[in-house]
């Protein structure tokens, strides 16, 4: 009797540490699927830095001269100097 219950144990150990593996909550699947959702997010924050920098530099040009102003102000708000026509092309 002795001598079947060493493997038995040892088969039963087995069996559950191969289901902890496959089932469990460290398992090969959720580490997979963890993985992706990992590379998804870490190019989402590529792509938000991206912005960040286009944002932080477009501020640092608004801070440093009067012509990115200008520019600003008659693309997006329609700005015309006195002695000016302004002429739009719609095509």
């Amino acid at each position: 009797m002795g001598q079947r219950l060493v493997p038995a144990i040892l088969i039963t150990l087995l069996v559950v540490l191969h289901a902890q593996l496959w089932l469990g909550r460290g398992s090969v699947p959720k580490v997979a699927q963890m993985a992706a959702q990992l590379d998804t997010q870490k190019q989402k924050n590529a792509q938000a830095q991206l912005a960040n920098d286009r944002l932080a530099a477009e501020v640092q040009d608004l801070k440093e001269g009067l012509a990115m102003v200008e520019e600003k102000a008659r693309l997006e708000l329609g700005m015309v100097k006195p002695n000016e026509i302004y002429v739009q092309i719609a095509k």
